[in-house]
């Protein structure tokens, strides 16, 4: 089978088309046909390990997951003898980041509970757009942020994959909600059902005077201070993604910025849940959340897919259709 292949760390160039072996599934596994992959800010800190203690998961001197892709969407060809919920012809969708990657190729073995039944009514490729990014968006904002409907929300990235779902979410769960992006992404900001919109190129939020109960951190940079100033008396900052050093911030020092106040930094470790992805599933057949695909590539051209995704601009998500 065809499959994009990396054997050392680096940039893009280090993604390479080539024919490699057909997995066959373990006894809790099925072997998925993949129709669609969408790349994630994961695969890049994987495929580049950084920040390096990625290498504690991926290998330390070399990949020992030589496949990357998590969201994958597909139909199931195989399944092992003690898979119960899935059976041939099924079309699935899911995350397998936790059990070593593996999506950029025509077929990929994974554990049944990584994966549900794909939404009705929607394309491979859209659902293949929604599973890492809208786990991430409900889990930081419902879990672990609690939202309560009333609650002024800030979205910062609100353009990307995670932001866009988040957007979605917060206004489903009744929140008053402010999204932070680039000029040319304002207008789907609203479309989305954001209350106001803040043009990070013009504007800095952090230094307008305004609080908010929760703001999900899922691009940019902004320091522990600037957000711990925008939060209202309880308020609850959570990082989702963002630059190193914004992870390295909230992962080593968020801690002790929440010690001796109310103010909270939560850093999300959000995970693959195969309740959550049914949820997510309903959710989307009821059309209460969409997922946005900014471009789509093929499998054979995946390093120019993950050069866009470097350029941080995406406008939703970037979509690789096998």
């Amino acid at each position: 089978m065809k499959a994009i292949v990396y054997t050392e760390y680096g940039n893009a160039d280090v993604l390479k088309y080539t024919d490699v072996e057909k997995p066959v599934p373990k006894d809790n596994q099925v072997l998925i046909k993949v129709k669609a992959v969408s790349l994630n800010a994961a695969d890049w800190h994987i495929m580049r390990a950084e920040p390096f203690m990625a290498r504690l998961y991926s290998g330390l001197f070399k990949p020992k997951f030589t496949i990357l892709g998590a969201d994958i969407s597909g139909t199931v060809e195989a399944v092992g003898k003690v898979v119960t919920q899935f059976k041939p012809g099924d079309d699935v969708y899911g995350d397998i980041a936790l059990y070593g990657f593996g999506g950029l190729a025509e077929y990929v073995c994974a554990v049944e509970n990584a994966i549900a039944m794909k939404p009705d009514k929607i394309s491979f490729e859209e659902a293949s757009a929604i599973p890492m990014a809208a786990m991430t968006a409900m889990q930081g904002l419902r879990d672990a942020g609690k939202v309560q409907p009333g609650q002024k929300v800030l979205i910062n990235g609100a353009s990307g994959g995670v932001g866009t779902f988040a957007l979605q979410f917060a206004k489903m769960y009744g929140a008053v909600v402010t999204a932070v992006c680039s000029t040319g992404n304002t207008e789907q900001a609203r479309f989305l059902g954001a209350d106001y919109v803040i043009d990070y190129k013009k504007e800095d939020f952090t230094k307008n005077g305004l609080q908010y109960d929760l703001i999900l951190g899922a691009n940019g940079y902004h320091t522990l201070q600037d957000y711990k100033r925008s939060l209202s008396p309880k308020g609850i900052y959570i990082m989702s993604g963002g630059t190193n050093g914004q992870m390295f911030q909230a992962l080593i020092l968020g801690p002790w910025f929440s010690l001796g106040g109310k103010k909270k930094i939560i850093s999300l470790s959000a995970s693959s849940n195969q309740k959550v992805l049914t949820e997510i599933k309903e959710l989307v057949e009821l059309g209460k959340i969409t997922p946005l695909i900014d471009r789509k590539y093929p499998l054979s051209d995946a390093a120019s897919a993950m050069r866009y995704l470097e350029e941080g601009h995406a406008k939703g998500k970037i979509v690789i259709t096998v």
